[in-house]
């Protein structure tokens, strides 16, 4: 993803890019959700989406619906769409909850389209037209990281991106603190550059190996630190939505793609055995098992600083959220469009960086609390985990969040955030973070022209889905994969 960003907005004659890496080191490519985010990024790149797709036997992504995590039993979506909408300046969610006061049990994803269409397994492009309930969502990806990784590859080798084969097997610095002089590869070969970019995953042989910054460890908060994964054979149906459906000691992923579904299962090894996790795994499956499972260990957390001398960290050797929310491609984007933004000549300014660190950093911190939000708000009383989870001391960014959605049911968000209001307010309500109290503008409709805007709202949507062609269908009409293009995405680090 770097290489081909880069190779896009620097001139040849300006500066080389060599990428170094090794065919013989394997790449956690278990497939990967997206975000709608992950549309600036292809576009910016030159990437058409129809053949993108057709290439990384892609499916689309309404939304991630999450199951058992509340309670078992319990299920709700967090959707790439607007509900309902506002009215007199007040955000929908109040006129919901007030309907719910009044009687009503219609469910909040009724008033989205993603959560109903995801329902009955449809799918369309939204439309540009604002009447419409259809354009009222966006939509992400499901793809094969694998088969991504060599369509960029290709795309930054035809942009003149020179590709050095070779393990890195000692990294030099210059008499200048932090400054990389160069790197010295298993065959002998020596690398010189200016800027370094350390794509070497959780190893993080330049940031952290070479110039010792240090990582800080999240796990009070996220305690996970094993996913167990296993790609498996496609249901009938092809869900437009990733599911993460929480389990004794963590949550399993399912993914669909074109060609299979990825699984894994996110756990904390103080709460169960690999063997464990791996026989809840494969007993969960909608389909044969098409590999052995394979297993990478983690540690939530962060780098102090991303950008440290002539050395930026991109991907893993930066940082690690699990990905509940489909945000790890999201983190490599904003980090490659970050340099970019921030793009250094050979002086390396120093508050370049530092703006540099402090932006990466925020952006990792907020996603951070997104997540912790999902395991402290659970009413399981199954296992150890979710009551540890439950019990847990959070930080203070998230606990103020919390505490203004449940006395006012007021959300706290900046733009310069990923996760905005419909994003909290999402997750707020489905995991039952009910507000003591509504916006008292509300009180401005009467009760009956409320329930009559809403059901209004919800018939509209409901008829509008049932327009949409199923999933699969569309996928086969508009970016079927090309039958010579291999399976991938087996292996792992």
């Amino acid at each position: 993803m770097t290489a081909a960003a880069l190779s896009t907005v620097l001139r040849k004659h300006l500066c080389t890019i060599e990428l170094v890496e090794s065919d013989a080191i394997g790449i956690v490519g278990v497939g990967e959700a997206t975000i709608p985010a992950i549309h600036d990024f292809n576009r910016k790149i030159g990437l058409d989406e129809q053949d993108f797709m057709r290439n990384t036997r892609a499916t689309f992504k309404l939304g991630i619906e999450f199951v058992d995590w509340t309670r078992i039993g319990n299920a709700y979506m967090h959707p790439f769409g607007r509900y309902g909408y506002d009215m007199n300046g007040v955000a929908f969610h109040h006129y919901w909850l007030r309907t719910q006061q009044l009687g009503n049990d219609v469910p909040y994803g009724d008033y989205c389209v993603p959560p109903v269409a995801g329902k009955y397994g449809r799918f369309a492009l939204p439309l540009s037209d604002p009447r419409s309930v259809l354009s009222t969502y966006s939509y992400a990806f499901h793809f094969d990281a694998s088969l991504y990784a060599g369509y960029l590859r290709r795309l930054s080798e035809r942009r003149g991106v020179l590709r050095t084969e070779g393990k890195i097997v000692e990294v030099r610095l210059s008499d200048k603190k932090d400054v990389i002089e160069s790197m010295r590869l298993e065959n002998g070969n020596i690398v010189f550059g200016d800027l370094f970019i350390d794509c070497s995953g959780f190893r993080a042989l330049l940031i952290g190996d070479a110039l010792g910054v240090p990582y800080q460890n999240w796990q009070e908060w996220l305690p996970c630190d094993r996913a167990i994964a296993v790609p498996c054979r496609n249901p009938d149906v092809l869900d437009p939505f990733t599911r993460a459906t929480a389990r004794s000691a963590g949550w399993q992923w399912r993914i669909p793609l074109q060609h299979r579904t990825g699984n894994g299962y996110v756990h904390c090894s103080e709460y169960i055995s690999e063997d464990e996790a791996t026989t809840i795994l494969l007993g969960n499956l909608d389909g044969e098992a098409l590999a052995a499972p394979s297993t990478i260990r983690f540690v939530a957390g962060r780098r102090a600083r991303s950008w440290a001398g002539n050395c930026v960290a991109v991907g893993l050797s930066g940082g690690f959220l699990e990905p509940l929310e489909s945000t790890s491609i999201y983190l490599i984007q904003v980090a490659i469009m970050k340099l970019i933004e921030h793009f250094p000549d050979r002086s390396f300014n120093a508050l370049n960086v530092a703006v540099f660190n402090e932006q990466i950093n925020l952006q990792f911190d907020q996603v951070r609390d997104f997540i912790i939000l999902h395991y402290k708000m659970n009413n399981r009383d199954d296992s150890d985990f979710w009551k540890r989870c439950r019990a847990m001391q959070i930080p203070d960014t998230l606990e103020y969040r919390m505490r203004a959605f449940r006395e006012r049911g007021h959300v706290v968000y900046s733009s310069r955030e990923l996760f905005i209001e419909t994003n909290w307010v999402a997750v707020f309500l489905g995991q039952e973070l009910i507000p003591d109290a509504l916006d008292p503008r509300v009180g401005c409709l009467s009760d009956a022209l409320i329930v009559d805007k809403l059901d209004k709202m919800r018939q509209a949507i409901r008829r509008a889905t049932e327009t949409l062609p199923r999933h699969d269908r569309f996928v086969s009409e508009y970016c079927a994969a090309d039958t010579g293009v291999a399976a991938a995405g087996t292996s792992s680090r």
